[in-house]
Parts: C-alpha cells; sequence; structure tokens
C-alpha cells in the first residue's frame, strides 16, 4: 500500500462457492484442480459460475458470493457496508477477519483486526466471561497486562459485572453480544469489523455502541468497518459506505448517496396490492395520487393516498392510520381516522378510505407510505405495511426561482409571518 493512510487494500476479491456441498464436492473436480495447479495453469472452475442472486434459479452449481471487489479504507474511517441479505456482506466480512480465505484476489491491511461477526464469536461457552476477555485479548496478540489494565473498563462497559465469573453458556444473547463488543471494542484493534450483530441489544446498549465506534474512530483515530441494515445508525456513524449488490460493488462513496441508491433499489411498486384475510381487516390497495407522472409531486400541490381496505366481518372501532416516512425511513408525518371517535360500526365488505393533505409541506426528498390497521378500543393491530406507495416531492413551483434548493437542508416547510419593529 503505497498511501500510509490507507490502512485497508482489498483488490480484486472474489470468493466461490459450490452449491450444496464442501470444497468442491468430488474427487474429480478436486484432481482437475490440482493438475492445473502443478501446470502452473489459472483453476478450471474459476471460468464457470453465476452471480448470487438467491431469488432466481441458476443453471450452474458454482456461485460467486463476492466477485472483483475493490475499495480501500483510511486510518480512522468508519466505512459502512450495505446491501440487501444475500449480498456478499457476511462473507466479506468473513474474509477481511480471517475467518475464511478468498478464491482469489487479495487483502492488506496494517494492525490487528478485532471482529464482532456473530453472537458470541470467540467465546468458550464453558469458560466465565473474564476467562473469555483474556483468551480474546491473548488471540489479539495482546499480554495480560495490557488486557489486566482494561478489565475494569469492559466489564463496566457490557453491564455483566454480576454474571462476568458465570460460563459464558449461561448468557443470554444480548449479554453475550454486549461482552463482545466490550472486549472487541476496548483491546485497542487497529480495524474494528462489526456486522449485524448489535441489532441483538437493547436501544440503550445500540447508542452506547455507536458512541464507543464514533470514540474509536475519532478520538483514537482507528477504523471501523461497520455492516447494518439500520440506515439511521448508518447515516449517524458513517461518511462513506460500500454498497453490494449479487455478489459486487453497486456503489461507493459518501454515505447519503448510498443509502439513497439502496434504498430505491429495494423499494416496492408504486400501488401496494394485498390480499384480503377471511379473519381480520387488512389493506388491499395503498395509492398516491401525484400532481405529475412517475411519482412525482410538486410540493404545496393537493397530494391524495387512496386506502382500500377488506372488512370480512363487521367491524367496531376501526381505526386507519398512517405515516410519511423519508428516504432514511424516519416518520415524518402521522394521519389517522379512527371510527370509536365518532360511533361507527362498519358492516362486513370493501371500503375505500381517501386521505387529501390540501398542501404538504414535505421538503423536497424521497417518501413512503407506512399504514396501520388496528381496533382503537383493544388496542390490537390487524394490519401493518412498510414503506410503499414510494413518491418524490420537487420544489418546481415556488416563488424564488434565483434560489437554488439544497436537498437535505430540512425535512419540513412551515408557514411562518415575521414582525418587524425597529427599537
Amino acid at each position: 500500500m503505497e498511501n500510509d493512510d490507507v490502512i485497508l487494500k482489498v483488490e480484486n476479491l472474489s470468493k466461490q462457492y459450490r452449491l450444496g456441498t464442501v470444497g468442491t464436492g468430488t474427487i474429480s473436480h478436486d484432481f482437475n484442480r490440482f493438475l492445473a495447479r502443478i501446470r502452473g495453469k489459472e483453476d478450471p472452475y474459476l471460468k464457470i459460475g453465476e452471480s448470487n442472486d438467491r431469488a432466481s434459479k441458476g443453471n450452474s452449481e458454482y456461485v460467486w458470493a463476492l466477485k472483483d471487489i475493490n475499495f480501500e479504507v483510511k486510518r480512522g474511517e468508519v466505512l459502512g457496508i450495505i446491501g440487501k441479505n444475500g449480498a456478499g456482506k457476511s462473507t466479506l466480512l468473513k474474509i477481511l477477519s480471517k475467518v475464511t480465505g478468498p478464491t482469489t484476489g487479495s487483502i492488506k491491511s496494517k494492525g490487528r483486526i478485532a471482529s464482532l461477526l456473530e453472537v458470541g464469536t470467540g467465546f468458550h461457552p464453558e469458560m466465565t466471561g473474564k476467562e473469555n476477555i483474556f483468551l480474546n485479548g491473548a488471540i489479539l496478540g495482546m499480554t495480560k497486562k495490557e488486557i489486566q489494565s482494561k478489565l475494569d473498563e469492559i466489564v463496566s462497559f457490557s453491564g455483566c459485572e454480576r454474571y462476568i465469573d458465570t460460563p459464558v453458556k449461561r448468557y443470554s444473547s444480548g449479554m453475550k453480544v454486549r461482552l463482545a463488543f466490550a472486549v472487541a471494542a476496548h483491546l485497542e484493534p487497529d480495524i474494528l469489523v462489526v456486522d449485524e450483530v448489535l441489532a441483538v441489544g437493547d436501544a440503550e446498549f445500540q447508542k452506547k455502541a455507536i458512541g464507543k465506534m464514533q470514540d474509536i474512530s475519532g478520538k483514537d483515530g482507528r477504523t471501523v468497518l461497520f455492516v447494518s441494515h439500520d440506515m439511521n445508525s448508518i447515516s449517524i456513524l458513517t461518511k462513506k459506505v460500500v454498497l453490494l449488490k449479487d455478489g459486487k460493488v453497486n456503489y461507493t462513496g459518501p454515505t447519503d448517496l448510498g443509502i439513497k441508491k439502496y434504498l430505491s433499489s429495494s423499494k416496492e411498486n408504486k400501488v401496494y396490492v394485498g390480499n384480503p384475510s377471511t379473519e381480520i381487516p387488512k389493506f388491499i390497495k395503498i395509492d398516491v395520487l401525484t400532481s405529475l407522472p412517475n411519482s412525482v409531486h410538486i410540493f404545496g400541490e393537493k397530494l391524495e393516498i387512496n386506502f382500500e381496505i377488506n372488512l370480512p366481518n363487521k367491524q367496531n372501532n376501526l381505526a386507519i392510520s398512517f405515516q410519511i416516512l423519508d428516504e432514511f425511513q424516519n416518520p415524518i408525518v402521522h394521519i389517522w381516522n379512527i371510527d370509536s371517535e365518532k360511533n361507527i360500526s362498519r358492516d362486513k365488505g370493501n371500503y375505500k378510505f381517501n386521505c387529501n393533505i390540501n398542501s404538504p409541506k414535505l421538503y423536497m426528498g424521497n417518501y413512503s407510505i407506512r399504514g396501520y390497521l388496528s381496533d382503537s378500543k383493544l388496542k390490537k393491530r390487524y394490519d401493518f405495511v412498510d414503506s410503499v406507495g414510494n413518491f418524490k416531492i420537487e420544489m418546481m413551483k415556488l416563488k424564488r426561482n434565483d434560489y437554488k434548493w439544497e436537498s437535505g437542508s430540512c425535512k419540513y416547510l412551515e408557514d411562518y409571518s415575521w414582525i418587524i419593529n425597529k427599537n
């Protein structure tokens, strides 16, 4: 690595698996590979194989979990790795952590790598929490004295003081994650690799862990590779992301653009269509009517959102509500209609609910709908749909034509007036 600031460099990294087998699966394939190797030729099975699209049936028994991955990470940088399930994120982290080896390509790194890939990774179940702290430290190449100096800090951060002398096999999954993260984060690795496991912890611990990762990168100048499906955590913690799709790099660059690309690629159709139930109320259609084609809506013009609902039986206390979500899945607006407030009883059948927002104040950006159907008295939820009816707000008809409206400067524009008096 020529650049001293680059602590990790991945070049042409690929990983191939043969489906349904361990290794190549047959003696003939192993023999063919052996012959190619002693002749100084390329592995013949690297020329075949399909991309890792888990949703479609393939013709080849070989699949590329990763294909030609290239990126580099600088010292002190927090890199987010995002993508759908099956995109290759965990395979990439396992290779970076030396849990498994690449089929082709190389990884060049400087310093120690600590990994938190699965719940309790690297823990011996029969050993106590304290013994596992020393075991993990020794694996990282630390002396007993170095580990001892960090012990109290690790135990305090994990919140497992009462159980630190108890075998790890008796820990809950949340306790294992707390202790594993505390060990990985406090034993001063040069590169910390964190997979989705933080999702197992509670909200308080997730906030605490994100704060610690910010300290590791900011104050200590260490590098963090962070995989998550929580775009809010990714947006808070990282400035750069790698987006994987079907085992290949689909995007590398600023986090905000990467999140938008990821969310736009995973969006559902504009019109949501659901299936009726014989037992409970269900959404059977949700449609957002925008002022322009292609789901584009002009700021300030009337926005209509249509819901079609099926009631399989007579229904009292029906409550329909929905949120308008921004591109990071944050709820911006919440609107509802509750039958119990008007003593309405609805017979069996299909109903259309049309909600008109006469002058929406949503700032320009991408939005979607999250819908709820429930019983307002029993507090019982019947149906829930998320991130449907995607639409985009544009600022085409505002009076200030000379002003360049920057995306991301706010979420909502409010009506206001000024009163100015000279003293």
